[in-house]
This record gives structure tokens, sequence and C-alpha cells, in this order.
């Protein structure tokens, strides 16, 4: 008995499994479905022809459509008898299509087509039973254990045992062999008809399909292989090509875990079954896809796809990459970003196939290579960061290839630099990143050891393009020369051959008398042997030739390569600017990559590499905070990254190298890191050189080859012993025995004849001895002092006054004796005795009387003392006086006058000055000892009174003292001393020279001397921060002189002492800070920068109130100079954390820049502004400036003050509704501004931005009411300002012809002149 089975429809049937119907269904759940499966079973093992019966493929259909409730165990038993069934009518299928009669193969279709159902939907079922063996198994442990063992293992045992019964995963690969198997047959002999074969190879593929939707079964090798295979037999032998179509487009769209699978299913289908249609297919139908920007799903699994593809198969996708292009052009970023990767495997296939050999064949080849990379690099001006950033990586697996494309390459590095510009940091991180790989992959080591040093290579140029000139010009001689050489053997061979022919003849006459009947033959004409060898001499010349050729072209190629070399250093130094830039980047993983960078290029010797190394030492301040992680990598601190670079370029020692070769190399480093450094370098190196010391990373040999060069007893250059000591001294931060155990070799050298001779070297020396103090932080609050003091007798002490007072005429003096006296004070335990010898003694020199007026100095003036007269032009720059006199050019009687030595002089008002100064601190330390005692002695009192005292009772204790507190009588005693005694006291040394300062600087047009009145300057500031009644009787002239003083060092002195003046007295200097302000417009770039730093200090830290001054800060936002205007930007970003401050003061820098003498341009007002509202977040304080700069078009008369106003509304976000109703309600104020084109447009556009932040839900009427009001109001402002014009004019018209009538009247009634009229009547009337 047969069944009726139609397989398309009962496939249609299974869609909906519970209304399926089955004519003889068993239900599982009523009946015990061993039985029915054993019969089932045993038929269908017994003969597969059996399930056509309609009782047992009824049992299986069944038990399948009730799979949720058969036991995991009967399920395997299912799929062991079908697939072993299904295996033996396959076997027979194959077994009959091998005979010709028809009928017998076609008695297969029907078993064939109910064992591919019933896998089919076996397949389906297997995964409700799957998740049903998962939620029974988690009661086992629930139940209680008792003792050690017992029932709950045996549940888990029983958990486990079912789990070995029923686990489908391993069944797949088994199950999906057996379909691969089915898929060979000849199934056009088994179904005539095309859609019943299609339903067939529908049924066993579905399968691998429906297995392919599990994330988990494609994560395993064997599954997937499977899958494919399926998939490709059915699309080769099956005509399945449309369908698998569908399918994997169906599956891209909904499966994103299907991307990649996919495309290694179509490479393999392409590679291993030779059928590459269905992957053109796909690609034309993706290509012909468009995706919106909202969509992020289906392109992210689209361009997975065309990427894996790409790599897979590069050579199906470049025969559809000009459809697949059109993608660079979707809104969908992540598209674009996936033919840009589809286009960098497309470049490595054509550059990486043996078909782009140099040859005719591959001029298609290198066309096309040209024409993806264009595309490719175009691509780094596209919108989205994401795209951009993906080119350069793409860029960056190319490099790895290591191929030449000179062309390529220097495109890529001009992309590159292009883009270290650009506004995102992802992006520029990853152009760095390549300039990086660009460089350590360079084609240009081949000839010249791989450096990349810029004056190098044009040597190297030069010398190849003189050579090959050189040769080209020698050519054209020889060629010359050939020709004539040419001539001259061919008529040698031509005389030759007719003396030959002569003889011939002369034969011929002497054998006249034979008979003639006899005719001797004539004789061949021989061809003789000529001197000349023709023919080697034409193939030795064409030898010669083909050498001089390849030579010449072999220097043409060198040339090339110099050229192409060239051309890619100058590209790498033209974006050293902007990646110095990037070292000051917010951004840690584009500052590492820019350190990585620079230490890559400094290897190379690249010109501008040294500049980016010496400016990472700032990084070393960096806080290296926990390391972020980007990307997934772990990013290493920008400070250990910083040692580690400094550490690879200076310190690590290099291979094949003694040991005192290595030791000597590292000292000359580290000198050579001191060399043209500034003292900004020299913090950052001596912050560097301590945590190297602290972490033992300097070797001592290395520190006693220091010391060698410092101590070395013959002429070394001056830059070199100075560099030692200098980093001695940082390294004795962190050691003090570097210098202790050295102390006298510092004297003898540093502050002996060496450093009388270098007063720089001194003045190092001096700084190396301050670390004997040690550099044991002060922790705020206590009164601990750890610092190491010394008895005055100490011989350093006495060489320090003897190096100071040493005679001499240097500018260098200064600054040693500057340090000096910082070293006494540091060192000292009563500094202020030696100080006081020493300002007596100088003072005795500075005016003992000069014997010799004319006398010329006993050394060179190397610090040429200029004379800067105030009335006259300066002396030219070689005028050196000897001997200068403060007065000299004053009187002719100067001989009668006491004249003392100008540089006296000033070297007396600078140590007065700076002990004054260093006098403060001392005394502050005298305090904080006095405290320490006062606590000490109050503790011990408590001690012996029986008290306790735990520690935290004594930290409190300690607070308690602090220095400070105005009841405290120590503190009210150091103040009165230095407010009254230092500068007023009966006993004070100091005292006698206060009005000397008054009067040197008070009086410029006596002392004219450059260096007298700068030292006095800078003295009379530091008086100025000893005593307020000092300060308060004298700063006007500080202030005077920083008006009136020509010299920009002097201006910026003042400026850096009136910030210290502030400090200690702020009331005085907050009542005078406009002139402080007046600083910002000098035009010395030094003073505006020490101007703008000075005054951000004093206002950040609330020393000085700002009044309306803020405007002039605000301009130095858009200075010309990039350092001002950075400093302006960060001044206003620390001011944005205070307060409300930018906003009170908004206002006033509104009305500052745009209106009265300090008003700006108009686009400078516009960039000014646009920074500055972007400090204006709170929506509060937004509302509040609407209705402010509504009301002040009421007090505007200025059109250009109307723009201003309006262009301010339009920077504030009107977020909210009520900002929008302040504009509203402040029409009356604007309303008549309106015919004025900028206001009008800035209102349109805050319109704009009220409607996109208004809500959905709310309608746009107020707005467009609002807008047509103030379209109504413009109209109505136009035809007015047209009617006042045309008023004007007719008032003009009858002003003019007014004119015309009463010219023309008195023409009129003038009298014609008479000759006897008197002369005087003339004149009367005209004077009438």
């Amino acid at each position: 008995m047969s069944v009726s089975f139609e397989l398309q429809d009962e496939l249609q049937a299974l869609q909906d499994v519970a209304s399926y119907d089955i004519p003889n269904e068993q239900d599982p759940n009523s009946n015990d479905p061993g039985p029915l499966l054993q019969q089932a079973v045993g038929a269908i093992a017994h003969s597969s022809e059996e399930i056509t019966d309609p009782e047992i493929f009824d049992i299986f259909r069944s038990l399948l459509k009730h799979s949720d409730a058969v036991a995991g165990a009967y399920m395997n038993k299912i799929l062991d008898a079908l697939l072993s069934a299904f295996g033996a009518q396959i076997d027979a299928a194959i077994r009959d299509s091998k005979e010709e009669d028809q009928q017998i193969v076609m008695a297969h279709k029907l078993p064939l087509e109910m064992y591919a159902f019933l896998v089919n939907w076996f397949v389906g079922a297997a995964e409700k039973v799957k998740a049903m063996g998962e939620e029974d198994a988690p009661p086992a442990p629930v139940k209680a254990r008792r003792g050690r063992g017992g029932k709950a293992g045996t549940s888990r045992a029983a958990a486990a045992k079912k789990a070995e019964q029923w686990t489908w995963i391993d069944q797949i690969p088994g199950t999906l062999e057996l379909i691969c198997k089915a898929l060979k047959l000849k199934t056009h002999r088994i179904w005539v008809t095309s859609p019943e074969r299609d339903a067939f190879i529908t049924c066993l593929t579905r399968p691998a399909y429906h297995v392919a939707e599990s994330e988990q079964y494609m994560k395993i090798q064997n599954v997937r292989m499977h899958v494919y295979k399926v998939i490709c037999l059915a699309v080769k032998h099956h005509g399945h090509t449309l369908a698998a179509q569908i399918n994997i487009m169906q599956s891209l769209q909904y499966y994103e875990h299907l991307s990649e699978p996919m495309a290694e299913c179509l490479s393999i289908l392409a590679k291993e079954f030779d059928h590459a249609q269905l992957g053109d297919e796909i690609l034309r139908e993706i290509a012909g896809k468009s995706f919106s920007a909202q969509d992020t799903k289906g392109p992210r699994a689209f361009s997975r796809f065309l990427v894996r593809f790409s790599e897979e198969s590069p050579r199906s996708v470049l025969k559809q990459i000009s459809l697949l292009i059109g993608h660079l052009d979707s809104e969908s970023y992540p598209m674009r970003m996936a033919i840009v990767e589809v286009i960098g495997s497309l470049i490595r296939e054509l550059v990486t196939s043996e078909d782009t050999n140099r040859t005719n064949s591959s001029n298609q080849a290198v066309k096309e290579l040209d024409r993806l990379f264009e595309l490719l690099l175009s691509r780094t001006l596209d919108l989205s960061s994401y795209v951009r950033s993906k080119v350069f990586a793409t860029l960056s697996k190319m490099l790895d290839l290591h191929l030449r494309l000179p062309e390529q390459r220097l495109r890529i590095t001009r992309a590159a630099v292009d883009t270290l510009e650009d506004k995102a940091s992802t992006v520029r991180k990853a152009a760095v990143s390549i300039l990086v790989k660009l460089i350590l992959t360079h084609p240009y080591g081949e000839m010249y050891g791989g450096d990349l040093n810029l004056e190098k290579w044009e040597e190297r140029y030069k010398t190849w393009k003189d050579k090959l000139e050189e040769m080209e010009g020698g050519i054209g001689k020889a060629v010359e020369r050939d020709k004539d050489d040419n001539e001259e053997v061919e008529l040698k061979v031509e005389e030759e051959d007719a003396d030959e022919d002569e003889d011939i003849e002369m034969e011929g006459a002497d054998d006249g008398d034979a008979p003639s009947n006899n005719p001797k033959p004539k004789k061949k004409k021989a061809v003789r042997k000529s001197t000349v060898d023709v023919t080697a001499i034409v193939s030795e010349q064409e030898a010669l030739a083909a050498l001089e050729t390849n030579e010449i072209l072999a220097m043409g190629l060198r040339k090339k390569y110099c050229t192409e070399a060239l051309d890619f250093v100058r590209t790498l130094e033209s974006g050293m600017v902007s990646l110095t830039q990037l070292l000051g980047s917010m951004n840690k993983a584009e500052v590492l990559e820019s350190m990585e960078y620079f230490r890559v290029a400094f290897e190379y010797q690249l010109a501008g590499a040294e500049k980016g190394i010496k400016r990472m030492l700032h990084l070393i301040w960096h806080k290296d905070n926990s390391s972020t992680s980007e990307d997934g990598k772990e990013l290493k601190g920008v400070r250990s990254r910083l040692l580690e670079c400094y550490r690879m370029l200076y310190f690590d020692p290099l291979p094949d190298m003694e040991p005192k070769q290595q030791v000597n190399r590292i000292a000359k480093n580290m000198i050579e890191l001191t060399y043209d450094a500034t003292l900004a370098e020299l913090t950052s190196l001596e912050e560097m050189m301590r945590i190297m010391m602290e972490d033992g990373q300097i070797h001592y040999d290395v520190i006693n080859k220091l010391w060698q060069v410092y101590s070395a007893p013959q002429a070394l250059p001056r830059s070199q012993r100075r560099g030692a000591i200098i980093v001695l001294g940082m390294l004795a931060l962190s050691k003090r025995t570097i210098i202790s155990e050295k102390v006298d070799t510092l004297l003898k050298i540093g502050l002996g004849p060496f450093g009388k001779a270098d007063f720089t070297l001194a003045r190092y020396t001096c700084l190396a001895l301050q670390r004997l103090n040690g550099s044991a932080k002060k922790v705020k609050g206590s009164l601990l002092d750890k610092s190491l003091r010394m008895e005055m007798e100490n011989p350093i002490f006495r060489k320090l006054q003897n190096t100071i007072e040493h005679p001499c005429r240097s500018k260098d003096w200064f600054g040693m004796a500057e340090q000096a006296i910082n070293t006494i004070y540091a060192l000292g335990e009563h500094p202020d005795e030696l100080c006081n010898n020493l300002v007596k003694n100088l003072t005795r020199r500075a005016f003992a009387k000069r014997q010799n007026l004319e006398e010329p100095p006993s050394e060179p003036d190397t610090g040429a003392m200029e004379v800067d007269h105030e009335m006259e032009p300066p002396e030219p720059a070689s005028y050196a006086p000897s001997s200068t006199q403060i007065s000299t050019q004053q009187s002719s009687a100067s001989e009668e006058k006491d004249l003392g030595d100008v540089f006296h002089l000033s070297q007396l008002l600078f140590v007065v000055g700076h002990v004054a100064i260093k006098h403060i601190v001392f005394l502050e330390l005298v305090e904080r000892e006095w405290k320490r005692q006062k606590d000490e002695k109050q503790l011990a009192e408590k001690l012996a009174a029986g008290g306790s005292s735990n520690i935290a009772n004594k930290e409190a204790e300690e607070l308690d003292q602090v220095a400070g507190n105005a009841e405290d009588e120590i503190g009210e005693r150091i103040a009165a001393v230095r407010e009254t005694e230092l500068l007023y006291g009966e006993q004070s040394l100091l005292k006698l020279y206060g009005p000397l300062l008054v009067h040197v600087c008070g009086s410029p047009h006596k002392f004219k001397n450059r260096t007298l009145r700068a030292a006095a300057t800078l003295s009379f500031s530091k008086f100025l921060c000893v005593s307020s009644q000092f300060c308060d009787q004298h700063h006007h002239l500080l202030f005077k002189i920083l008006e009136t003083s020509r010299d920009p060092n002097i201006r910026s002195n003042i400026v850096i002492a009136l910030g210290d003046v502030a400090v200690s007295f702020s009331n005085i200097i907050d009542e005078n800070s406009n002139e402080l302000y007046k600083g910002l417009s000098d035009g010395d770039l030094v003073v505006k920068k020490n101007t703008l730093m000075v005054l951000t200090h004093l206002i950040l830290n609330g020393m000085i109130k700002v009044k309306g001054q803020l405007g002039e800060m605000a301009k130095c936002l858009e200075d010309e100079e990039p350092r001002i205007s950075d400093l302006a930007k960060l001044f206003f970003t620390e001011l944005s954390t205070k307060d409300n401050a930018i906003y009170n003061n908004l206002p006033d820098v509104i009305s500052h820049l745009s209106t009265g003498d300090h008003a700006v341009e108009e686009e400078i007002f516009k960039s000014t502004m646009r920074y500055i509202f972007t400090f204006i977040e709170k929506e509060k304080q937004a509302e509040n400036i609407v209705e402010k700069l509504c009301q002040r078009f009421r007090l505007s008369e200025d059109p250009r003050q109307w723009r201003d106003i309006a262009f301010c509304l339009s920077l504030l976000p009107f977020k909210s509704e009520r900002s929008v109703k302040k504009l509203i309600e402040g029409l009356q104020f604007y309303r008549d501004k309106l015919h004025e084109k900028g206001v009008f447009d800035r209102f349109s556009e805050i319109l704009t931005k009220a409607r996109s932040n208004k809500s959905a839900n709310k309608p746009d009427t107020e707005l467009n009411e609002f807008e047509s009001i103030l379209d109504e109001h413009r109209r109505q402002g136009e035809e007015d300002q047209a009617f006042e014009k045309r008023v004007e004019g007719k008032k003009a018209a009858a002003k003019r012809k007014a004119t015309r009538s009463a010219r023309k009247k008195a023409t009129e009634a003038e009298p014609e002149p008479a000759s006897q009229a008197p002369a005087t009547r003339d004149d009367d009337d005209m004077y009438v």
C-alpha cells in the first residue's frame, strides 16, 4: 500500500507544525513511544522501501511532531534509523541510476523524498529536544545532600548519562555528510520536471541553512565545512544558484554572525568547485543595495562579508569593483569602511600577483593599481573619522608586504602628513602610526645604509647628477671620434684592396707568352686580411657603447633613486611642526604614537627629530594614572614611555662596544643633552635624571666619568665642562652623596680659576652646591626642617665670597652672583653675617675714587656694556667704553667730579636687591624654627606634667602652630622686622640703599647705562616686596618706568616683579591693576607673554579683582603669535572653572571689544566671542544673557554694535523655551534694527536653532508667528530707511538748489566794476 505524498505540499504544510495533519497520528504523551518506534525502525531496517508504508511513515511523523515529549534516547534512535535507511536508499538509487530503464530509476523518487522530508523535519525538531534537555538538567543539584555523595551524586550521574545519550551537536556532521551524499545523485533522471527536482534540493539544503543560523554550531570547524559542502554541491550540480543567492542574502540581512562564513563558502565554491557565478551575482546584488545612515545592523553585516570575501577571493571582487565602489558615496559609514578595506585587499592582490611584472602585459594591472590607490587616498577626506582612520589602517597593512612602490609610498606619505591636522585624534594617531611604518619600511637603505638625513641625500643626489652630466657629455664627444675613426679605417681598407688588384694585373702581364688556347683561369680575388680587423673594431665599439649606455642607465636610475628619497625625506620633514604639536595632545594614545615617531625618526637621522625629542622632555611632568586601554590594547604610561625612549636613544649600551667606550658614550650623551637647552628644558631634564637616578638606571662609572670631565686639568670646550656639572647637580637631587663626596673638586674647579674665567660654570657649580642642603620637600603645616646647615667658617662660603667679589666686567657675573647668594642662604647658619661683609666690600669698591678715569679695563668686556640714551640714538653695538662712568657725558668738567665705575655700582645694587629678597625667605625659616622650638617646649611641659600624648595629638598640635595665625606673637614679631626694621631700622644696612635705588631708577637722564638701569630696576622691585610702607611710597615709580622704558628686558622684569609684589601686598597692586594690563598691548612679545602669564596667575588665584579689563585678556585670544593665543585660551579655560566668572564679566567683555577706543575688527570680535561663549553652558545663564543683550539694543545707535549684539545672541544654544520667550519679549528693543541685513540674518539663525531644539510634540505656531513678526518689522524698517533716504535726498537737492539760486542772485546783484570807484570800497564790498 503506497502513501499519497507531494513533497512541495508537505514542505508548505510543515511551516505550521501544530496544524500539520497526520492520518494515523500517534500521541507520545498518551502512549509509550517505545513499541511504536521499535516497529517503525524494524520495518525500515528490513527494507528502506518500507518508508512508503503509510503506517510506518506516520509513526515517524507523529514522533517528530511531538518531539518535545520524546526522550533524547528515542530521538537518537530515530536519527540513526533514518540516516541508515536514507543512506541505503541513496546507495540503491546510485546503483540503479546506471541502468538504462527509466522506470527502475524513478522508483526511488518517493522513498528519497520521504526520507529527505523526515531528515529535514528532524533537524528542526532536534533543536526543541536539545532545549528541553537543558531545561531538565538543572533540577538535579536542588535535592538536599544527605552525607557524602548519596542521592545527589546519583542524580548528577543520571544527568550526565542523559547528556551522553542525546547530543545533537555531535550528530550534525554525520547528518550533513549524508545530505552531501544525497546531492551526488543524478537528480535529472529521478525527477523529470524542474519544480520537483528543486523541491527535493530545497528539502536537502534547508537543514544546512537551519544549522548555519546557530552561531554556536558555526564556531565548530567540522560543522562549518559540512554546511559549505552542502551549499556548494547543490549550487554546482543541481541548479541551486538562485535559491542559494536568496538564502545567503537573507542570512546576511538577519544573522550577523554569518557574514564571514558565507564569504568563506562562496570562496570555496569559486576555488574548489569552479563556480564563481554565485559570488558575482551576490556582489552585484549588494552593489545595488542602498543603506541609510540610521541603519547600523545591515551595513555592518554586509561590510564584514565584503571584507572577508575580498580577502578570500580578491579576483572575484576585482571583477565587480566598478559596481561596488558606488558604496563609497553611501550614507552608511560602515559600508564606506568596507569598500576601503576591499580596495586594500585588491591592491595587495595586484601587487603580490605575478601579473604585475614589468612587462607589456602588466600595463593594465599597473593602471588598475594607480586607480585603486587614487580611490583609497581620496577617502582620507571622508566625512567620517572612522573611514579616515580605516584608510590608514588599510595602507599600513600594505606596508607590511615590504614592496617598493615608490610613487605610491610618496603619495601615502603626503596624505599622512596632511592628515596630521585632522580634527579627530583617532585619525591623527593613525596618520602618525603609518608615518612610523613608512620610515621603518622605507626602500632607500639598499645603497647607503638606511639613514634619512636630508643633507646627506642632497649630496648624493648632486654627486650622481654631476656624474651623469659628465658621462653624457663624454659620450657626445666619443660618438664624433668614433665617426672619424670609422672613416679612416674604411679608407685604409680601400687602399689595400686597390694595391692588391694592381698586383694581380701585373702577374697577368708577365704570363703573356703562354698559349692563348689554354687560358689560365682567372684567379679569384682572395680576401686579404687587413692589418685592421674591422669586424672586431665594430663589435668592440658596440660593446663599449652598450657598456656606456648601461652605465648611463644605471646612473640615471641612481639619480632617480636619490630624487625619490629626497622627496620622501622632505615630505617627512614638512610634518615635523605638526607632530611636535601633537606631543601636547590631551589624547594619550596620540601622544604615545608621536613619541614613537620621534624616536624612530631620530634613529634614522631626520633633521627635525631632535627638536621633537627635546620637546618630549616636558612630558616627564605627565601624571601616569592607571593605564587606559583603547581598541582592547593596554596603553603604557606617557612618563614611563618617555623614559624608555630616552634610555633607548641615549643610555642603553650598544652591542659590540667595550665597557669603557660604553661609559664614555653615555656620559657624552648626557652632557650633550644640556647643549643649547632652555631653562624649561633643563628643568624637565633635571626631573628625568632624578627619576632615573632613583630607579638605579645611572651606573656609578658614568658618574665618575662626568666628574673626570668636570675636573679635567686640560682645556676643554666650555659647554662640555658646564654640561658635566649640570648633570651631576641633577643626579644629586636624588642622591646627595654625589656632591658631598666631591665638594673639594667643586671649590677647586667651579669656584677656582676655571669658574672665575667662566661665570656660567661657576653659576652651575653654585647650583650643585645647593644640593648639599637636601631636596626634602616641605610638608604643608609641618614645622620640621630637614635641611642641613653649615658653620660660616666653612671654606665653601669663603670661596663663594671671593668669587662674587672677583673683579670682572662680564654680564654673566649677575647670574653667578644670584646663585652664589642663593647658596649662601641655603647652606649657611648665619648668611646675614657673610652678606653684610659682602655688601660693605662691594660698596667700598663701587664708591672708591678712581685714580685714572681713562685706564682701560684689565680684561675684555665680553658683555659689551651698552649705553642707552633716552634722547639720543643708541651707540653702535661695537662700542664698549673702558671704565664706563656714570655721568661722563653730562659735563665737560667730569675730572672735577667724584666718579665711580658704573659696572661696580651695578654689581652692588644687584647684590643688595637679591640679599633683601633672600632675607625675607630666611626670616620665614627663622619664624618656623622659633615655632618649632616653642612647640617642643610646650610638649615637654605637658609630658612633664604627666599628660600622655599620642602621635595624632602631636600632629594636631603641629597644625595648630602653623605660621599665619594673626594673633601669634612670633608671626607678629617677624612681620614687624620685615615691615619696619629691614629697610627703616637704625641698625639696618639695607636702609642706606633704598633711597639710592629710588634715585638711580628715578633719574634715567643721569644714569643712562643699560646694565645699571636693569640692575637697579630689578633690585628696586625686590625692595618693594620687602615692606608695604616702602611699596606704598614708591610703587608709582615702578609703573612709570614700565610706561616709559624703551628696554624690553626692563619692562619684562617689572611685569614679573609686579606679580611678586601683588603676592606680598595685593591691595596696592589691585588699585593700580590698569597699569599692569597695558603690558598686554606691548610691542615686545616677551613683555606681552610675561604680562599675560602674571595676570593669569594673579586673577586665577584671586590676588587681584577683575574690574572690566577682561576684554584686554580676550583680545589675546586672536593674537598673531600662537603662544600668546594659546596662553589666553588656557586662561579662559581655567577661569571657566571659577563660579560664574566668565558669565559675570561677559557684558564688560562685549562692550570692551565692540565699542570705544578698545574695539577690535568685526571678524576678530566674532572669533573671540565664538570661543568665549563656549563656556556659557548653564541654561539659566543663557536666559539672563538673552535679556541683557536685548536691552543693549535700546542704548546703541551704531549698526556695528547691532550686528555684534545679534551675533552674540546667535551664539547661545536656545535649548529651552524660556530663552526663546525672553527673546520674543525683547522685540521692542530691536525691532527697529531688523532692517540691517547682518542683524536679521542672525535672528534667522536663532529661529533655525530654536526649531531644531524644540520638542517634536510641540507645534511651531509661536516660532512661525515670531518669524512673521520679524519679517514684517524688517520690511517696515527697510521702507522707513528708503523713505529717510528719499527725504535726505530731497533735502540735499533743495539745499543745492537754494545754494545755486543764492549764488545766482548774488551774481546778479553784484555791480559792474567802475574805474572811478575807490579801491577801499571794493575791499569793503568784498569784506561784506
